[in-house]
Formats: structure tokens, sequence, C-alpha cells
């Protein structure tokens, strides 16, 4: 995915995770952070609009993506188990989104979150 910046915005970097929405499901694609907001690449289909609210659901070209303003993270929790290291991201409306690096470390994504 070619991302298009917004004034003043600058690519942190990109990871292949599973991104787990607030509805339900697991989505396998690219998460790309920037100092404003985390982009989530993946093909979601008609159904999934319906698991996200209507102002992430955002359309890129045929397909669509989700887009999370870091200005509305209220709270990053970080889950590590032997098999699974979870970033959870709790919006400021209480949503709750999970990305899931499974048993790779999740340190360098939570800090990319956390860079504005």
């Amino acid at each position: 995915m070619k991302i298009e910046l917004l004034p003043s915005e600058s690519a942190i970097d990109t990871w292949s995770i599973l991104y787990m929405p607030p509805g339900g499901g697991k989505y396998s694609g690219k998460l790309t952070i920037t100092n404003k907001r985390l982009l989530y690449d993946t093909r979601f289909d008609v159904s999934a609009k319906g698991l996200l609210p209507d102002n992430m659901y955002t359309k890129w070209g045929k397909d669509g993506y989700v887009e999370i303003f870091k200005s509305d993270i209220k709270a990053i929790d970080v889950e590590k188990t032997v098999l699974v290291k979870k970033a959870i991201i709790t919006l400021s409306d209480g949503t709750k989104h999970t990305f899931n690096y499974g048993v790779l470390n999740i340190d360098k994504v939570v800090a990319a979150i956390q860079n504005n």
C-alpha cells in the first residue's frame, strides 16, 4: 500500500501483523505506523465494514483499510505469553483494537504507536 501522508506526517515503519477489530474476526495484513496514524491494510470484504466504526473504515482504491488517529488512542496495553505478543489499543470511544504479532517481539510496534 502506498499511503498518502498528511501534512507534517512521516512514516515510522510497517509490519505484517494480525488485526482483531472490536466486532470480532482476525485479519492478516500490513500495519503502517506514522507519527499521526495507524493504517492497517488488508483485503476487508463488505462484511468487515460492519465490524468497524464507519469513521475508521476507509476506502483506498478498490479495497478498504483501517485508519486510527493516534490522537484517539486512550491506552495501549501489551500482553505477552510464550506464543503470543499483542498490543491492545483502547480508543477514546472505548473500543479495543488488537494487533497480534504471534511469537515475535511486539516492543518496536508499541514504541512506534507511542511515538508522535
